[in-house]
């Protein structure tokens, strides 16, 4: 018994549509696979820069280590290191890696002082410091008071706030309320949650300050310390120091490097100073901490990693690694 053609239309429609529908899942389901497929590629790419990146950060750590090795009672600027880029073979990548020095700055745990991170008090000479090396940046004297006091509050551990800065009351009238973090910094971006460091303040200083792993004061290396970075050698002296002189000082430098902080002392522009003795024992012939920048490029993809590496008599270790530039 033959079908009316209308039956016969319905069916070919039906059967049309089955076809469009399984047309439109088969492209939905390659266009899934091939995003997956590109994902992976990705994710490969992007593993593969980072392992690159690391092997990039572990052949700095042996140049630096036979760096030191060569001459183990002072670092300098010979054989031009120092901000150096140097390329290293990556098959068909790109990996460049940039090594400086990461004790030559403010290093600002240094307001603090104490055996345990998280147990700090206030230490004034830190503080004065920070101060100081404002002032030769330009901050106004009650701005940078204020910034220093609120960045010793926020270190330790007691709840009293100084001339200036801020305990837990003061960030918790915040519009998003939050705590002191008595204890060190880990990384200086954290000095921007600090009450007093205005966004115009924290980019005059970020390229002067560091979160070094202790308390001391900061371990200037006046061997490595260049002309242009004068500032922190007149914030070790507040007061004393100014910026003109502490630059004609690394001028004067010999060319092989001071062999000893006494003959440092013993520059003419210094020998009237009175530093205290924390100031007498900070500058240093050597350098125990180090920056590095590495770019690391890989099928198309890129790799950007900053790390501080910390060097010891023993061996050398990275101390803070972030996958991203300098903030």
């Amino acid at each position: 018994m033959r079908r009316p053609k209308t039956e016969q239309g319905m069916a070919l429609l039906t059967v049309l549509l089955l076809v469009a529908v399984m047309g439109a899942m088969s492209a939905i389901a390659l266009e899934s696979i091939n995003r997956s497929m590109k994902l992976a590629g990705n994710s490969r790419a992007n593993m593969q820069a980072r392992y690159f990146a690391m092997a990039a950060e572990q052949a700095a750590l042996h140049r630096i280590e036979a760096l030191l090795a060569a001459t183990p009672d002072r670092l300098t600027l010979a054989g031009g290191w120092n901000g150096r880029s140097f390329d290293i073979p990556a098959g068909d990548g790109v990996i460049s890696a940039r090594v400086t020095d990461g004790g030559n700055c403010f290093n600002l745990n240094s307001v603090g002082e104490g055996a345990r991170p998280t147990a700090l008090k206030a230490r004034p000479a830190g503080a004065q410091q920070f101060v100081a090396l404002m002032g030769v940046l330009g901050i106004p004297p009650a701005e940078a008071g204020a910034v220093a006091g609120g960045l010793t509050d926020w270190l330790d551990s007691d709840t009293s706030p100084l001339p200036g800065g801020g305990e837990d009351g003061t960030y918790a009238r915040a519009d998003v309320p939050y705590l002191a973090g008595n204890a060190m910094l880990a990384e200086p971006s954290e000095l921007r949650a600090v009450a007093g460091v205005t966004p115009e303040i924290y980019d005059v200083i970020r390229p002067w300050v560091c979160a070094l792993p202790t308390t001391e004061l900061s371990p200037i290396n006046i061997n490595t310390l260049l002309p242009s970075q004068a500032p922190l050698l007149a914030m070790m002296l507040p007061g004393q120091l100014g910026l003109d002189a502490a630059r004609q000082v690394l001028q004067d430098r010999p060319a092989a490097g001071w062999s000893s902080v006494l003959d440092f002392w013993k520059h003419p522009t210094l020998g009237g100073l009175t530093p205290g003795n924390d100031q007498l024992e900070q500058p240093k012939l050597t350098t125990r901490f180090f920056n590095i920048e590495i770019k690391a490029e890989q099928g198309g993809y890129e790799a950007i990693e900053t790390a501080t590496l910390e060097m010891t008599r023993d061996r050398g270790r990275v101390i803070a690694r972030r996958w991203t530039a300098a903030e």
